[in-house]
């Protein structure tokens, strides 16, 4: 239903929709006519970037040197369009047409005007300015007219950026460089001079740029090297200072040394524990007079393995002090012979009593006394090399602070200056691997370009074809009014009874409209009776039909008129009465001389209102006066009704429903009422209030009546 009612409205707009299209057609041909020819000419470069046989002794991974590559790629290009390159091709091709007597373009009026003077004074500073890669100071006047003549050749950086395109050709290691202008040399020498322009600039850059950061590397790697070596010296100094050569492995041997002597140390006090024991079940053994026999015999044999035990003990001191030397344990196991050979001697002298069978319980306690007097002697000595030990080691303990500290300093150190290292290395690498820029293909005169006249001739219209459409579709879309019954119908849930034509009234005559047989004549008398059929059947044998309306001038007139005429073409007699104080346009156009008001003050009878037509008119004289201040309403009923008699219906127009109670007074005395609502025009706010009191009306309320509807062929008609 939307796109149909759509495409209604572009049936109606087919002349706008043809003619704007057409119009834009004719004014771009002659816009476009006299356009030049254009030439384009390209460059091309070759970067090196994506050539991975120039850097295969740079270490990299694929993906981020990929993602390098692009970034490379993106600032080239970004270069390459810089003001800075731009400026300089500006300045040659400003120094060339004021030098060469072929310039590439016809001298401007501006630079027409210039006098020998200015020219020369121009082009010094054009070639000081490229001599130096300078821009123009617009801030200074004489540098900004000179700008404004660079303006005025086309040769400033905006005129040569809408005609530049510069692009990287897919993935490849190429960038184009392509001009478009209406010289074929032009366009080849605009892309030479920007190719040879920015290869110059930017190897350049780059060999300054490599040349700074390598400096830069090897001063800081300088600066690292000597703090590592700093560290190192302090480190060495202080060794030698301490005496201390390897502080790990001398507490490694001292830390061995002290659990062996603590091994040796626990040794030699179960030793004791179990001579003592042992010594003591021997004298258990042994009576009192038996153990005195035997002290007073021995002392004297025992002076001499007395002797023997003290250089054993002397012996087993400088054993354990040399670290348990070999030689000492020789000498030990020699003088225990001795003291062996002492102790068997001894038995052979001894005096023997009656308790001679007791003589191996001596002997084995002599032995045991030597052992148990060598473990004492011992222990003293593994105490005190196990102090010395504990000294020593406690010593190492400040060194190893120390020598921490100078090692944790020279392992950050060192990690800096290898980082700084590899990173001047890299650099270094890659400086004999610069991007090298080189112009793989020269820029020559183009070819002709295709016109592009017809295309921007077509193009025009079907553009201005397509705005159209659009415009009209957004005024469609936003447009709110009533054009049809059944949209008036969904939007006050109120009837439509029917619909007319707009008509001229200048050209509405009613007797040509039933009998002379016009397509538009047939067509008005078609939806009339269409209408008179619709009232008829809702009027249900009362007389007395209201015609209102929501504003003034919205043809409650004609529709009166046209009803009469449509009753009276079924002998019908009707009276048509003007209610409409406010705009008797009733009374004006049928030249009435009998007026309502008379007729309500009794000036005139009902005989003098009626005639023999079937049509007869009741003006009034009009005027700010309501129906209630001619008459009473007593008064108003009785002539109603008494007109009611001697006609078959009566058609009162009222004022709009705008006017307030002008138009509801008439509404109190009429049977049946009749909306008339123009057509193409909007349900306001306010036209909502005076809808919801034709609803209040109830079955006094029989329908809308749309007026002035355009042309639209099958329109439905009837009660909606």
């Amino acid at each position: 239903m939307e796109l149909l009612k759509f495409i209604n409205q572009l049936r109606r707009q087919k002349f706008i929709l043809i003619g704007i299209p057409i119009f834009t057609v004719i004014l771009t041909y002659f816009l476009v006519r006299n356009l030049p020819d254009t030439y384009i000419s390209s460059s091309k470069i070759s970067t090196g970037l994506a050539d991975q046989s120039q850097n295969q002794f740079i270490e990299s991974n694929s993906s981020s040197q990929e993602s390098k590559i692009d970034q490379q790629f993106s600032n080239l290009l970004q270069s390459i369009q810089m003001k800075k390159m731009f400026d300089q091709v500006s300045y040659l091709l400003i120094i060339h047409d004021l030098t060469s007597d072929t310039p590439y373009r016809k001298p401007s009026k501006l630079l027409l005007q210039l006098n020998d003077r200015a020219r020369k004074h121009a082009l010094e500073v054009f070639s000081g300015l490229y001599e130096n890669r300078q821009s123009l100071s617009l801030w200074d006047e004489d540098q900004n007219g000179l700008n404004k003549v660079l303006i005025s050749m086309g040769y400033d950086e905006k005129s040569l950026k809408k005609k530049m395109n510069v692009f990287r050709l897919n993935n490849s290691d190429y960038i184009n460089i392509e001009f478009e202008s209406d010289s074929p040399v032009l366009s080849a020498f605009v892309v030479n001079s920007l190719t040879e322009e920015f290869i110059n600039y930017y190897s350049s850059l780059i060999r300054n740029n490599s040349v700074k950061a390598t400096k830069f590397l090897d001063s800081v790697l300088k600066q690292k090297w000597v703090a590592m070596d700093t560290q190192m010296n302090g480190l060495k100094e202080y060794k030698i200072k301490n005496r201390v050569l390897n502080l790990n492995e001398q507490a490694k041997s001292l830390y061995a040394q002290i659990a062996d002597f603590e091994t040796r140390k626990d040794i030699a006090e179960k030793d004791i524990l179990s001579i003592t024991g042992a010594l003591k079940g021997i004298d258990d053994k042994f009576n009192p007079k038996d153990r005195k026999y035997l002290e007073s015999t021995l002392a004297k044999i025992n002076q001499q393995i007395v002797a023997t035990k003290d250089n054993i003990k002397q012996l087993n001191d400088d054993y354990v002090r040399s670290n348990y030397d070999v030689r000492y344990k020789k000498k030990i196991d020699s003088l225990s012979d001795i003291l062996t050979a002492q102790i068997n001697s001894s038995a052979d002298k001894y005096i023997i009593n009656p308790l001679a069978a007791k003589e191996s319980l001596v002997l084995q306690k002599m032995n045991l006394e030597v052992q148990l007097d060598l473990a004492k002697n011992g222990i003293s000595t593994l105490k005190n090399e196990l102090d010395r030990l504990n000294k020593k080691f406690d010593m190492l303990v400040p060194h190893e602070a120390v020598i921490q500290s100078y090692e944790s300093a020279i392992d950050i150190a060192s990690k800096e200056y290898i980082e700084i290292l590899k990173k001047f290395n890299q650099t270094s690498m890659e400086s004999n691997f610069l991007i090298k820029l080189k112009q793989v293909e020269i820029g020559m005169p183009g070819q002709k370009q295709p016109s592009k006249k017809m295309l921007l001739v077509a193009l025009s219209g079907v553009l201005s074809f397509i705005f159209c459409m659009v415009v009209m579709f957004i005024l469609f879309y936003l447009d709110d009014s009533i054009h049809i019954p059944k949209e008036l119908a969904d939007k006050t849930n109120l009837p439509v009874l029917g619909f007319l034509p707009f008509i001229k009234t200048s050209l509405l005559d009613f007797n040509n409209i039933w009998n002379e047989e016009t397509d538009n004549h047939a067509e008005f008398k078609k939806l009339l009776r269409s209408t008179r059929f619709e009232i008829g059947n809702e009027m249900a044998g009362n007389k007395i039909l209201l015609l209102t309306s929501l504003n003034p001038m919205e043809g409650k007139t004609i529709l009166a008129l046209s009803l009469a005429y449509a009753y009276s073409a079924i002998n019908k007699k009707v009276l048509v009465i003007d209610g409409n104080f406010n705009n008797p346009a009733i009374t004006s156009t049928t030249n009435s001389v009998l007026f309502l008001e008379d007729l309500l003050q009794n000036k005139i009878s009902l005989y003098d209102i009626q005639s023999s037509q079937n049509i007869n008119i009741l003006g009034t004289r009009g005027g700010d006066v309501s129906l209630l201040e001619l008459s009473d309403a007593q008064n108003i009923r009785e002539k109603l009704a008494a007109l009611k008699n001697n006609f078959d219906v009566i058609i009162i127009e009222t004022a709009a429903l705008s006017s307030l109670n002008k138009s509801k007074e008439w509404i109190d005395f009429g049977d049946k009422l009749v909306a008339v609502f123009e057509a193409n025009q909007t349900i306001s706010f306010f036209k909502n209030e005076d809808v919801n009191y034709l609803k209040s009306l109830d079955d006094k309320f029989i329908g809308w009546v749309l007026n002035k509807v355009g042309n639209r062929k099958k329109q439905s008609n009837g009660k909606k």
